[in-house]
């Protein structure tokens, strides 16, 4: 109730002191404000104290409480309703670019590569709130599963449904999936524009060089960090389509293209990372989640309900009260 409730001027609390004296006072002058007489017995004056007598004393709490709500009301109660309105100053689009081939089936990352892959892309996503970010699938060949877009469920749906098919020509075609990547952002307006490339091969498929893609995405201004997805030696990975549709899984060695992935990261003032296991794939992501920050201005309201005047009101009201009753009730102790 009182979590937004503040005093504007709350050294005038300090006036409480004076109620103790005032109280002290009261008590030591209480005797010589009633009239007094001398004499030798008062047997004949002997009667019962009356009903105003006794009520007397209502006068001085009143006038206690006049000055209490008073100094209350020099304090300025008020409550502070404050409210923030945030306007992104640099926003970030950003592509994360993911290859989808057979090979990323393999389980050297738990369950697999892929799935590993798109949990953690999934909260990165969660993460960006003011940014655009599209998603590039590719494998021998690529296409847009989703351009950018401020909708982070139209993103997060897609990254969810995505799963290996051999619907794409096989093969890993890195130059393909950075130029449609590098498409995606070369119109836009945003003040830093990021592709965040994976992939757990070599460049084997695809009509465009990955160099020249890296150079196109350097002229555009275009950020470009690189994922090397694999444990490092041998890695269960997809060998053969048995009779019944499923994978049969084999232990083939990793071969991720390192040299091109920092070339391409270098080239356009990115980073190259290698996710070894669940845990640094998070950590990489977290490591350019730090990188590319998006510049945050924020504008707070505050709103100022001032509650001095009731208390005001009621100083007014009980000074007035005891002045009433002091000139009219108890006007004979005067």
């Amino acid at each position: 109730m009182f979590a937004n409730f503040t005093f504007e001027n709350p050294g005038f609390f300090w006036l409480f002191l004076l109620l103790p004296v005032a109280i002290g006072w009261y008590f030591w002058k209480r005797n010589m404000q009633t009239p007094a007489l001398r004499i030798s017995s008062i047997q004949g004056f002997k009667a019962k104290p009356s009903l105003l007598a006794k009520l007397k004393p209502i006068l001085f709490i009143f006038r206690l409480l006049a000055l209490s709500f008073l100094i209350i009301a020099l304090a300025r109660p008020r409550t502070v309703d404050v409210s923030t309105r945030t306007n992104s100053t640099q926003g970030i689009d950003i592509v994360i670019a993911l290859d989808v081939s057979a090979s990323m089936l393999a389980r050297d990352l738990k369950p697999n590569r892929l799935e590993a892959t798109k949990t953690v892309g999934e909260e990165f996503i969660k993460g960006r709130p003011s940014d655009r970010i599209g998603l590039v699938l590719y494998s021998g060949e690529s296409f847009t599963k989703t351009p950018i877009t401020t909708d982070k469920s139209v993103v997060l749906r897609a990254m969810d449904n995505i799963e290996y098919n051999d619907v794409l020509e096989s093969g890993t075609a890195i130059g393909s999936g950075l130029a449609t990547s590098v498409n995606r952002l070369k119109d836009s307006k945003a003040e830093s524009k990021v592709i965040i490339l994976l992939t757990d091969g070599v460049n084997n498929s695809g009509f465009i060089d990955p160099k020249v893609a890296s150079e196109l995405a350097k002229e555009f201004g275009i950020k470009v960090y690189t994922i090397g997805v694999g444990s490092n030696g041998m890695a269960l990975t997809p060998v053969s389509i048995l009779p019944n549709g499923k994978f049969q899984y084999g232990n083939r060695r990793v071969e991720i293209d390192e040299d091109l992935l920092k070339q391409i990261a270098e080239e356009t003032g990115g980073k190259y990372f290698r996710a070894t296991d669940n845990k640094k794939l998070q950590e990489i992501y977290d490591e350019i989640d730090q990188l590319e920050k998006t510049e945050i201005e924020e504008f707070k309201y505050t709103n100022y309900d001032e509650k001095f005047r009731a208390f005001a009101l009621l100083a007014g009201f009980f000074l007035l009260f005891e002045v009433g009753l002091k000139y009219t009730v108890f006007r004979s102790f005067i």
